[in-house]
Protein backbone atom coordinates (compact mmCIF):
# COMPACT_ATOMS: atom_id res chain seq x y z
CA UNK A 1 0.00 0.00 0.00
CA UNK A 2 2.74 2.55 0.81
CA UNK A 3 4.72 1.24 -2.51
CA UNK A 4 1.39 2.22 -4.14
CA UNK A 5 0.77 5.67 -2.78
CA UNK A 6 4.50 6.50 -3.25
CA UNK A 7 4.66 5.81 -7.14
CA UNK A 8 1.36 7.94 -6.60
CA UNK A 9 2.98 10.94 -5.45
CA UNK A 10 5.79 10.44 -7.52
CA UNK A 11 3.92 10.83 -10.61
CA UNK A 12 2.25 14.03 -9.62
CA UNK A 13 4.98 16.21 -10.37
CA UNK A 14 6.17 15.47 -13.51
CA UNK A 15 2.28 15.96 -14.66
CA UNK A 16 2.09 19.05 -13.00
CA UNK A 17 4.81 20.15 -14.48
CA UNK A 18 3.44 19.16 -18.08
CA UNK A 19 0.02 21.07 -17.35
CA UNK A 20 2.17 24.13 -16.72
CA UNK A 21 4.04 24.14 -20.01
CA UNK A 22 0.73 23.20 -22.11
CA UNK A 23 -1.08 26.16 -19.72
CA UNK A 24 1.96 29.07 -20.70
CA UNK A 25 2.07 27.51 -24.52
CA UNK A 26 -1.74 27.75 -24.88
CA UNK A 27 -1.92 31.44 -23.13
CA UNK A 28 0.75 32.56 -25.31
CA UNK A 29 -0.68 31.63 -28.30
CA UNK A 30 -4.30 32.59 -27.40
CA UNK A 31 -2.35 35.63 -26.42
CA UNK A 32 -0.59 36.52 -29.47
CA UNK A 33 2.28 37.00 -27.58
CA UNK A 34 3.78 34.70 -30.46
CA UNK A 35 1.74 34.93 -33.96
CA UNK A 36 -0.16 31.86 -34.57
CA UNK A 37 1.24 31.05 -37.71
CA UNK A 38 4.38 30.88 -35.94
CA UNK A 39 3.28 29.47 -32.46
CA UNK A 40 0.22 27.47 -33.01
CA UNK A 41 -1.85 26.63 -30.02
CA UNK A 42 -1.93 23.01 -28.60
CA UNK A 43 -5.84 22.84 -29.86
CA UNK A 44 -4.59 23.54 -33.36
CA UNK A 45 -1.66 21.05 -33.41
CA UNK A 46 -4.15 18.66 -32.02
CA UNK A 47 -6.31 18.94 -34.65
CA UNK A 48 -3.61 18.71 -37.52
CA UNK A 49 -2.42 15.27 -35.17
CA UNK A 50 -5.98 13.42 -35.69
CA UNK A 51 -6.52 15.45 -39.26
CA UNK A 52 -3.40 13.87 -40.98
CA UNK A 53 -2.69 10.57 -38.86
CA UNK A 54 -3.12 8.36 -41.62
CA UNK A 55 -0.13 10.13 -43.71
CA UNK A 56 1.51 10.74 -40.58
CA UNK A 57 1.38 6.68 -39.32
CA UNK A 58 3.01 5.89 -43.24
CA UNK A 59 5.43 7.91 -43.06
CA UNK A 60 6.38 7.04 -39.33
CA UNK A 61 6.70 3.30 -40.86
CA UNK A 62 9.32 3.73 -42.60
CA UNK A 63 11.18 5.82 -39.97
CA UNK A 64 10.62 3.31 -37.19
CA UNK A 65 11.77 0.58 -39.52
CA UNK A 66 15.03 2.61 -40.08
CA UNK A 67 15.37 3.40 -36.57
CA UNK A 68 14.97 -0.35 -35.43
CA UNK A 69 17.40 -1.83 -37.71
CA UNK A 70 19.76 0.80 -37.00
CA UNK A 71 19.25 0.18 -33.19
CA UNK A 72 19.78 -3.75 -33.64
CA UNK A 73 22.88 -3.35 -35.19
CA UNK A 74 24.09 -0.45 -33.05
CA UNK A 75 23.41 -3.15 -30.61
CA UNK A 76 25.17 -5.97 -31.93
CA UNK A 77 28.07 -3.88 -32.73
CA UNK A 78 28.24 -2.32 -29.62
CA UNK A 79 28.16 -6.18 -27.58
CA UNK A 80 31.01 -7.14 -29.86
CA UNK A 81 33.42 -4.11 -29.22
CA UNK A 82 32.70 -3.65 -25.55
CA UNK A 83 33.15 -7.78 -24.93
CA UNK A 84 36.54 -7.46 -27.01
CA UNK A 85 37.89 -4.20 -25.45
CA UNK A 86 37.31 -6.22 -21.66
CA UNK A 87 39.11 -9.28 -23.39
CA UNK A 88 42.00 -6.92 -24.45
CA UNK A 89 43.46 -4.53 -23.33
CA UNK A 90 44.99 -3.47 -26.72
CA UNK A 91 41.64 -3.57 -28.43
CA UNK A 92 40.40 -1.20 -25.64
CA UNK A 93 43.27 1.46 -25.71
CA UNK A 94 42.77 0.99 -29.75
CA UNK A 95 39.21 1.63 -30.28
CA UNK A 96 37.91 3.61 -27.13
CA UNK A 97 39.21 7.27 -28.52
CA UNK A 98 37.95 6.35 -32.07
CA UNK A 99 34.63 5.67 -30.69
CA UNK A 100 35.02 9.13 -28.79
CA UNK A 101 35.81 10.77 -32.13
CA UNK A 102 32.11 9.55 -33.67
CA UNK A 103 30.48 11.03 -30.97
CA UNK A 104 31.59 14.37 -31.22
CA UNK A 105 30.97 14.90 -35.51
CA UNK A 106 27.29 16.14 -35.55
CA UNK A 107 25.11 14.23 -37.01
CA UNK A 108 23.88 17.18 -39.22
CA UNK A 109 27.55 17.33 -40.79
CA UNK A 110 27.78 13.29 -41.40
CA UNK A 111 24.31 12.74 -42.76
CA UNK A 112 25.02 14.45 -45.73
CA UNK A 113 28.42 12.72 -46.74
CA UNK A 114 26.14 9.19 -45.98
CA UNK A 115 23.26 9.86 -48.61
CA UNK A 116 25.99 11.14 -50.86
CA UNK A 117 27.90 7.67 -51.01
CA UNK A 118 24.86 5.39 -50.08
CA UNK A 119 22.23 7.30 -51.87
CA UNK A 120 18.68 8.29 -50.67
CA UNK A 121 17.14 5.08 -49.70
CA UNK A 122 17.48 3.18 -46.28
CA UNK A 123 20.97 2.68 -46.12
CA UNK A 124 22.37 6.03 -45.30
CA UNK A 125 19.90 6.71 -42.50
CA UNK A 126 20.66 3.21 -41.02
CA UNK A 127 24.26 3.83 -40.65
CA UNK A 128 23.26 6.85 -38.94
CA UNK A 129 21.41 5.29 -36.15
CA UNK A 130 23.90 3.36 -35.92
CA UNK A 131 26.48 5.79 -35.24
CA UNK A 132 24.65 7.62 -32.82
CA UNK A 133 23.05 4.31 -30.96
CA UNK A 134 26.18 2.05 -30.57
CA UNK A 135 28.54 4.05 -28.36
CA UNK A 136 26.34 4.31 -24.86
CA UNK A 137 25.58 0.75 -25.07
CA UNK A 138 29.25 0.03 -25.53
CA UNK A 139 30.36 2.34 -22.66
CA UNK A 140 27.39 0.69 -20.89
CA UNK A 141 28.32 -2.60 -21.30
CA UNK A 142 32.25 -2.17 -21.28
CA UNK A 143 31.80 -0.14 -17.62
CA UNK A 144 29.69 -3.51 -16.83
CA UNK A 145 31.65 -5.58 -17.29
CA UNK A 146 34.82 -3.67 -15.47
CA UNK A 147 32.46 -3.28 -12.52
CA UNK A 148 32.20 -6.79 -12.16
CA UNK A 149 33.06 -8.62 -8.33
CA UNK A 150 36.28 -9.80 -8.80
CA UNK A 151 35.88 -12.15 -5.84
CA UNK A 152 32.82 -14.03 -7.79
CA UNK A 153 35.39 -14.36 -10.61
CA UNK A 154 38.08 -15.65 -8.51
CA UNK A 155 35.41 -18.04 -6.84
CA UNK A 156 34.09 -19.24 -10.34
CA UNK A 157 37.96 -19.78 -11.10
CA UNK A 158 38.12 -22.05 -8.08
CA UNK A 159 35.44 -24.01 -8.90
CA UNK A 160 37.21 -24.60 -12.22
CA UNK A 161 34.94 -22.46 -14.40
CA UNK A 162 35.90 -21.73 -18.40
CA UNK A 163 36.15 -18.15 -19.68
CA UNK A 164 33.04 -18.89 -21.23
CA UNK A 165 31.45 -19.85 -18.03
CA UNK A 166 32.42 -16.76 -16.08
CA UNK A 167 31.21 -14.25 -18.96
CA UNK A 168 28.46 -15.78 -18.69
CA UNK A 169 27.71 -16.84 -15.28
CA UNK A 170 29.12 -13.47 -14.01
CA UNK A 171 30.38 -10.43 -16.58
CA UNK A 172 27.22 -10.36 -18.40
CA UNK A 173 24.25 -10.43 -16.19
CA UNK A 174 26.48 -8.10 -14.20
CA UNK A 175 26.38 -5.80 -16.48
CA UNK A 176 22.80 -5.80 -17.61
CA UNK A 177 21.73 -2.83 -15.62
CA UNK A 178 24.08 -0.85 -17.32
CA UNK A 179 23.66 -2.03 -20.86
CA UNK A 180 19.76 -1.31 -20.46
CA UNK A 181 20.63 2.26 -18.76
CA UNK A 182 22.59 2.63 -22.47
CA UNK A 183 19.63 1.18 -24.47
CA UNK A 184 17.49 4.14 -23.56
CA UNK A 185 19.26 6.63 -24.60
CA UNK A 186 19.89 5.20 -27.59
CA UNK A 187 16.46 4.02 -28.26
CA UNK A 188 15.68 7.52 -28.05
CA UNK A 189 18.29 8.51 -29.54
CA UNK A 190 17.31 6.00 -32.71
CA UNK A 191 14.14 7.62 -33.83
CA UNK A 192 15.97 11.36 -33.38
CA UNK A 193 18.97 9.73 -35.70
CA UNK A 194 16.33 8.50 -38.64
CA UNK A 195 14.30 12.07 -38.82
CA UNK A 196 17.47 14.14 -38.99
CA UNK A 197 19.05 12.00 -41.61
CA UNK A 198 15.41 11.95 -43.54
CA UNK A 199 15.82 15.65 -43.27
CA UNK A 200 18.96 15.44 -45.78
CA UNK A 201 16.87 13.34 -48.52
CA UNK A 202 14.67 10.56 -48.96
CA UNK A 203 11.48 9.78 -50.32
CA UNK A 204 9.38 8.50 -47.23
CA UNK A 205 9.81 9.03 -43.23
CA UNK A 206 8.51 11.63 -40.50
CA UNK A 207 11.69 13.48 -41.56
CA UNK A 208 10.61 14.10 -45.18
CA UNK A 209 7.08 14.84 -44.31
CA UNK A 210 8.32 17.59 -41.79
CA UNK A 211 10.63 19.23 -44.39
CA UNK A 212 7.24 19.44 -46.93
CA UNK A 213 4.91 21.20 -44.13
CA UNK A 214 7.89 23.18 -42.93
CA UNK A 215 7.96 24.72 -46.82
CA UNK A 216 4.10 24.94 -46.82
CA UNK A 217 4.45 27.02 -43.46
CA UNK A 218 1.93 24.59 -42.03
CA UNK A 219 3.52 24.70 -38.45
CA UNK A 220 0.75 23.22 -36.85
CA UNK A 221 1.34 19.86 -39.02
CA UNK A 222 4.86 20.36 -38.05
CA UNK A 223 4.07 20.53 -34.34
CA UNK A 224 1.76 18.13 -34.21
CA UNK A 225 4.82 15.63 -36.33
CA UNK A 226 7.02 16.57 -33.25
CA UNK A 227 4.41 15.66 -30.81
CA UNK A 228 4.39 12.34 -32.60
CA UNK A 229 7.45 11.59 -32.42
CA UNK A 230 7.74 12.27 -28.71
CA UNK A 231 5.55 9.70 -28.30
CA UNK A 232 7.44 7.22 -30.10
CA UNK A 233 10.62 7.97 -27.89
CA UNK A 234 8.50 7.73 -24.96
CA UNK A 235 6.84 4.93 -25.71
CA UNK A 236 10.55 2.69 -26.66
CA UNK A 237 11.71 4.18 -23.37
CA UNK A 238 8.66 2.40 -21.73
CA UNK A 239 9.72 -0.80 -23.71
CA UNK A 240 12.72 -0.91 -22.90
CA UNK A 241 11.37 -0.58 -19.06
CA UNK A 242 8.99 -3.41 -19.21
CA UNK A 243 12.32 -5.59 -21.06
CA UNK A 244 14.67 -5.00 -18.33
CA UNK A 245 11.97 -5.77 -15.99
CA UNK A 246 11.63 -8.96 -17.61
CA UNK A 247 15.25 -10.11 -18.01
CA UNK A 248 16.02 -8.74 -14.74
CA UNK A 249 13.51 -9.88 -12.03
CA UNK A 250 16.40 -10.25 -9.41
CA UNK A 251 16.81 -6.47 -9.47
CA UNK A 252 12.54 -5.76 -8.86
CA UNK A 253 13.17 -8.32 -5.77
CA UNK A 254 16.00 -6.34 -4.46
CA UNK A 255 14.08 -3.28 -4.41
CA UNK A 256 11.12 -4.64 -2.75
CA UNK A 257 13.33 -5.90 0.26
CA UNK A 258 14.88 -2.51 0.69
CA UNK A 259 11.23 -0.34 0.19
Amino acid sequence: MKRRSKNITNKIPPVIAMAAILFIWFGVSEGEVVPSYMLPSPINVVKALVGDIAMILTHAKFTLQEAFYGLAIGILLAFCMATLMERFKVVDLALYPIMIVTQTIPTIAIAPILVLWMGFGMAPKITLVVITTFFPITVGLLDGYKSVDKDAIDLMRSMGASRMQIFTHVKFPSALPQFFSGLKISASYAVVGAVVSEWLGGFNGLGVYMTRVKKAYAFDKMFAVIIFIVIISLTLLLIVNVLSRVVMPWLRIERGNRN
